[in-house]
């Protein structure tokens, strides 16, 4: 069973963002992505596979600022 992580995104403001967000998130495996919206995203992840600092970190890296909502 997966566990749900909520991301508040900092710097998106289209949907070219909504895109790049999904495109990184889909290639991370043992994430799911349940939803992407500008300036959030939920997904299920595998907390053997990977973790929320991870997921941070793969956005972070294409350009914005995400964190875990808590």
């Amino acid at each position: 069973m997966g566990k749900i992580i909520r991301l508040s995104i900092e710097g998106m403001h289209c949907d070219g963002c909504v895109r790049r967000v999904m495109n990184a998130l889909s290639a991370v495996e043992g994430v799911q992505i349940n939803s992407v919206e500008v300036g959030s995203a939920k997904v299920v992840a595998d907390p053997a596979r990977v973790s929320p600092e991870q997921i941070v970190a793969v956005v972070d890296r294409i350009g914005f600022t995400a964190r875990v909502e808590r």
